[in-house]
């Protein structure tokens, strides 16, 4: 007896599970049809990919609304609101099993590198200050959605005894520790030196730097061969904004940490690499780190004329973290929307 179910060819199965023929023929099909659909490309080609676009009209450019938040700020607030690849990420398998701790990952380029790590296979704890609760929940059901464990730990970075138990408590309740993403950040907008304070300098350092060092410090007791130490740096250690100067500053310390703790790690098989940004639009932007009327031209001086979406900084990171940079420590990659960081 004929089947009145449609004739499929084996390069429909493939178009299909690429997402180029409409839904209604896997309906048709059936479950097993999907099942064979992601099986089929014998050669290893991927079947879903991100369709090829130009990057410099791929997402928003300014001017933007002006805006403003209290520190540290809300993804959730902004207009229009960061893209961190919640529906756009796809993992493969680069991350299965490791655990990861990643501070800063309630929004942002933490956030970011939070969801790709989970949908890559890693069980993911992250820290953010308790004013970021709302953000961090979102981040906590995306990790979970992806089938991984997540685990959230609010508290001040500032606080030396508060990052040694961040770690130990993280380790603990992951199991283990692989992977550490320090990327916590504090940016304040301030024209002139004679305007940055003791304490608003005091307190950028200890964010940027201090907690960083305090973290990775603690992170060795539980690093082992193969892991991955990832710093958050900034094109600002390169060619600093005259209006960020202390942050600029810190970047230009994590740039070096990143470089000299590579050299003392190595040895012992563990790998220590940086990410340097460009103009990232996350709420480091709106709750101080920029002034509302620079805001709304923000990213506009990138030869990309646009900023960066935390999105599009996930893929280093994973690379970064993962076994396929096996080769690479000391190094700081930079995602600057085509300005040169050397």
């Amino acid at each position: 007896m004929e089947s009145d179910r449609p004739t499929v060819s084996r390069r429909d199965l493939v178009a299909a599970g690429s997402g180029m023929l409409a839904g209604p023929l896997l309906a048709a099909l059936g479950s097993n049809a999907t099942a064979a659909a992601a099986d089929a490309p014998a050669s290893g080609a991927p079947t879903t990919a991100l369709p090829m676009q130009n990057p410099l009209t791929q997402y928003p450019k300014p001017p933007f609304k002006k805006q403003h938040q209290d520190a540290p700020g809300l993804a959730g607030l902004m207009d229009p609101k960061p893209d961190h690849g919640e529906t756009s990420y796809k993992g493969s398998g680069k991350l299965v099993g490791r655990k990861a701790l990643i501070t800063g990952g309630d929004s942002g380029i933490g956030r970011a590198a939070a969801i790709a790590f989970a949908r890559e296979g890693a069980d993911v704890a992250i820290n953010y200050l308790p004013v970021e609760e709302l953000d961090a929940k979102e981040v906590v059901d995306l990790i979970r959605a992806a089938g991984r464990k997540a685990v959230a730990i609010p508290g001040d970075l500032r606080d030396e005894a508060f990052c040694k138990k961040l770690v130990d408590d993280a380790a603990a309740q992951l199991g283990g520790l692989d992977l550490l993403v320090s990327n916590a950040a504090k940016q304040v907008y301030v024209e002139s030196l004679t305007d940055i304070t003791t304490e608003q300098f005091d307190a950028t350092f200890k964010t940027n730097v201090y907690a960083m060092f305090w973290v990775t410090k603690a992170a060795l007791a539980h690093l082992k061969p193969g892991a991955s130490i990832i710093c958050t740096t900034s094109i600002n250690a390169y060619d600093p904004s005259p209006s960020i100067l202390d942050y600029a500053m810190t970047k230009g310390a994590i740039a070096i940490f990143v470089k000299g703790l590579s050299k003392q790690l190595i040895g012992k098989g563990i790998r220590v690499n940086g990410v340097a940004p460009g103009p990232i639009w996350t709420p480091l932007q709106p709750s101080g780190g920029q002034s509302p009327e620079k805001l709304v031209t923000f990213g506009g001086e990138t030869p990309y004329k646009r900023p960066g979406q935390p999105a599009e900084l996930a893929a280093t990171y994973v690379l970064l973290a993962s076994q396929e940079s096996s080769y690479v420590s000391g190094e700081i990659y930079g995602i600057t929307g085509g300005h040169p960081t050397a």
